[in-house]
């Protein structure tokens, strides 16, 4: 039996190098033109709202010019001005630091708190797990608005507390995702070894199995911030989102509502930056589960 041999001169392809999960996320990711925009959306959005307090020739959100009243947009008023006489384009950008705020805080303590309840409740496994997901059911059948509402009444109406109120009712969801993921990697052979090299019970746990889970995780933070800011501005028409002087786009709609009849653009334009930045997050959230797939990974290559 001969062996082919390459001829002299030949050129012989190097083998392609092989991609890591996250480099290969980023390369589908990128070809998903929605979530793309929606990235870029959302990062140009929080920057000038960031930055709302320093821009050159915004107006102040508080100035009032009672003379002026409310007025239709124009050049001077790109999104006009309430009943008070206060610019409503600069009111909808510091409005949107409070929501995006209110949003990301709100997820970042659910994240904590699902992460932690999750993986401790499928890593330890037996009567712990069925103890703590049994907690995780019984505040599911309980109305979550309801339990929010309970702690600003009791407690207090203040900014730190809408994100603790918001917080404590978003992790459940969380808790069962990554509880499933941590129950699938818990017997890999990668665990094994850890536990063969004397890594405690902590270090495997968050430092082996939970960054195996970011990929879930990921995709559901970027579905639970919209689902916070949409709360939020439930909660002001109820009178316990954000409160005076502080203003976030859920009480510009609240407060808009009142005379959408007479000024209707009170109520347009704080609804448009809420809407567009809502789905903003959906986009990114159908692209970035769409790149972290396994499936979709095996379907590439």
């Amino acid at each position: 039996m001969s062996i082919g041999i390459a001829p002299p001169g030949s050129v012989v392809a190097a083998p392609r190098p092989a991609r890591s999960l996250w480099s290969d996320a980023w390369r589908r990711l990128r070809r998903n033109r929605m979530a793309v925009a929606a990235g870029w959306f959302l990062g140009a959005l929080a920057l000038t709202a960031a930055l709302a307090p320093w821009l050159p020739g915004l107006a102040d959100p508080t100035t009032q010019d009672l003379a002026k009243g409310a007025t239709a947009p124009s050049l001077q008023h790109a999104f006009g001005t309430d009943e008070l006489g206060r610019d409503l384009f600069s009111r909808v950008l510091h409005g949107g630091r409070i929501s995006l705020l209110v949003g990301l805080v709100g997820t970042l303590v659910s994240l904590i708190i699902g992460v932690t309840w999750g993986a401790i409740a499928g890593y330890v496994g037996g009567k712990v797990d069925d103890l703590m997901m049994r907690v995780v059911d019984v505040l599911y059948a309980l109305p979550y608005i309801f339990l929010v509402i309970l702690l600003l009444v009791f407690f207090s109406k203040s900014l730190v507390m809408l994100f603790v109120a918001l917080g404590l009712v978003q992790w459940l969801t969380m808790a069962r995702i990554v509880r499933g993921q941590v129950l699938s990697l818990k017997h890999q052979t990668f665990v094994e070894a850890a536990r063969a090299l004397g890594a405690s019970d902590a270090a495997i746990l968050f430092r082996h199995i939970v960054p195996n889970t970011l990929g879930p995780v990921i995709v559901y933070t970027t579905l639970t911030v919209p689902a916070v800011i949409l709360q939020e501005a439930f909660l002001s028409f109820l009178g316990l989102g954000v409160q005076p002087p502080n203003a976030s786009w859920g009480t510009l709609v609240s407060d808009g509502a009142r005379a959408i009849a007479l000024f209707p653009w009170l109520v347009v334009f704080p609804g448009l930056a809420m809407s567009l930045t809502l789905l903003a997050f959906n986009f990114l959230g159908d692209g970035l589960r769409d790149a972290l797939d396994p499936k979709g990974r095996r379907d590439s290559h």
